[in-house]
């Protein structure tokens, strides 16, 4: 089973950068939850998926193409999310999570990790 941890959240001025990690212990792409994902919540609003991968394809939502690239490092099993340009709207808790679905819909996503605080100032 896939037991994902976050770290690198922190509190940046808006247009600055972050990279969050997560070590994705139990993953294989080969396995039932072989998609991963980064998804946030902001207070108030509903978990949205932000960047997803699988077997090297990428998807983002909109409001990240462009500013926030996903990677993974398969010796380290730990995934990514490079976040450039950053906006008071990205303020949120970042959650990585593995699926069995390649979408941003974070119900196809069983195993999540406790998230990391990213807060972006104006």
């Amino acid at each position: 089973q896939v037991q994902p941890v976050e770290s690198g959240g922190g509190s940046v001025q808006a247009g600055g950068s972050l990279r969050l990690s997560c070590a994705v212990s139990g993953y294989s792409d080969r396995g039932r939850t072989r998609c991963l994902g980064w998804f946030r919540q902001a207070p108030g609003s509903e978990r949205e998926g932000v960047a997803t991968m699988f077997l090297g394809s990428t998807y983002y939502r909109d409001s990240v193409e462009g500013r926030f690239t996903i990677s993974i490092d398969n010796a380290k099993n730990t995934l990514y999310l490079q976040m450039n340009s950053l906006k008071p709207e990205d303020t949120a808790m970042y959650y990585c999570a593995a699926g069995w679905i390649w979408t941003l819909d974070a119900s196809f996503y069983a195993s999540w990790g406790q998230g990391t605080q990213v807060t972006v100032s104006s």
